[in-house]
């Protein structure tokens, strides 16, 4: 076998984690697409660790403002780099992928999404290296049901990645039982929210905006059962902002014109302006549901942001969403789907200001308790360590194996 070259572009010399940050044991943080904009929550996640080194390892590089030079990319680039991402993607087996994850010497690799911890999963055990995975939503939620050869390939893959990996993580109750359910083993499995940055105070400005809605414009967000709702209330005819692009993006726009609503679409933004957006708005507005297709959120990380910002919730009894939003305590919820009732919500909240701020301060006080990222990634550095120890992560105490919803369980 030909030695596998190290692509110059990557910068990822051999590392030695006692050289940086004190001698701070090195976790790699692995996602094949390095990196979406949509996903701030690994970004934040790796770099608010307090006392581990992270390193961001990708197989391709994803053109996001999240892309940063420091991150180290294994198929940069050409037909060779093609070709070999190819044979992982068919194998799992990749001779330049162990080059590279050699050379940065991690304690342990955590993957984000069932799929791509497959991805590094072989390399991993290969180098004798503990891996943590952690299940977002689509992993176990619609790919498992995918028809046919591609379906039974993946259900494979992932019984194969739960099977190696020394901990697996769900961002949410619902999550966790889905992955068992995909074959996850109970005993490896726990929640852990992975949480977001709280501000020190709440922005004092000008609400330029009624209702506010962050995310990518796909079926399960429901952006759809959110315009059609909002086309109800003429009587209020309220000011919305729409954060986010993909493909379903000029549909809910031409159908927003055509019912005469007050809406302004920014397109994709970087996590400081969408910040700077959602401080200007009155609530938030997450009216996610199952696609068609399986398809189901884990836990919408713009919920959180929204309240950190003092902003409540309107949404549906979706996913992990309740472990976010108390109804009647932090914000709002509908069923899924129910347009009547999204609407009549965003009605009540826009229609009593003092209702909205105690709901709005309440959020942000829930969040700062369970959802902070700073507390979130010290439980996190907790079980990295227990896996690079080789000691089994420690299960709740009697009594405390909470229901799916119950926003106690980190």
């Amino acid at each position: 076998m030909t030695t596998p070259s190290q692509p110059a572009s990557t910068g990822a010399a051999p590392h030695d984690p006692a050289s940086d940050n004190n001698g701070a044991p090195t976790v790699v943080v692995w996602r094949s697409g390095l990196l979406a904009g949509s996903e701030t929550f690994i970004r934040n996640q790796g770099t608010a660790l307090p006392r581990w080194q992270p390193r961001f390892l990708g197989a391709t590089k994803v053109g996001s403002p999240l892309a940063a030079d420091t991150d180290v990319i294994a198929y940069p680039d050409g037909r060779r780099d093609r070709s070999a991402f190819l044979r992982l993607r068919l194998t799992g087996e990749s001779p330049r992928l162990r080059l590279l994850l050699a050379g940065l010497r991690p304690a342990v690799v955590h993957a984000h999404f069932g799929n791509d911890g497959w991805l590094i999963s072989r390399t991993a055990a290969q180098l004798g290296i503990p891996l943590v995975v952690t299940v977002h939503g689509y992993d176990v939620t619609r790919q498992p049901h995918a028809p046919g050869l591609r379906g039974v390939r993946y259900r494979r893959n992932l019984r194969q990645v739960f099977d190696r990996a020394a901990l697996i993580l769900a961002v949410s109750g619902f999550i966790r039982d889905k992955a068992i359910e995909a074959g996850a083993h109970p005993a490896k499995i726990r929640v852990h929210h992975t949480g977001v940055p709280i501000p020190e105070v709440v922005p004092d400005v000008q609400k330029r905006w009624d209702v506010a809605f962050v995310g990518r414009f796909v079926e399960k967000k429901g952006v759809d059962d959110l315009v059609e709702a909002l086309g109800t209330l003429r009587d209020r005819r309220p000011r919305v902002l729409l954060v986010g692009s993909g493909p379903l993006e000029w549909p809910i726009r031409e159908r927003a014109t055509a019912l005469g609503l007050d809406a302004t679409f920014l397109g994709a933004l970087e996590p400081a302006a969408v910040a700077r957006h959602l401080a200007e708005s009155k609530i938030f507005v997450s009216p996610s549901k199952t696609a068609s297709d399986g398809d189901a959120e884990g836990l919408p990380t713009t919920i959180l942001e929204a309240a950190s910002l003092g902003l409540p919730t309107v949404s549906t009894y979706h996913s992990g969403i309740p472990e976010a939003v108390l109804p009647g305590e932090t914000g709002l919820l509908g069923a899924e789907g129910d347009r009547a009732a999204l609407a009549g919500n965003i009605r009540q909240l826009l229609a009593d200001d003092e209702l909205r701020t105690r709901l709005g301060g309440q959020a942000r006080r829930y969040v700062v308790e369970h959802f902070d990222l700073h507390k979130q990634t010290r439980l996190l550095e907790k079980l990295y360590e227990s896996v690079a120890a080789g000691r089994p992560v420690a299960p709740l105490p009697a009594g405390l194996e909470l229901p799916v919803g119950h926003p106690a369980e980190h």
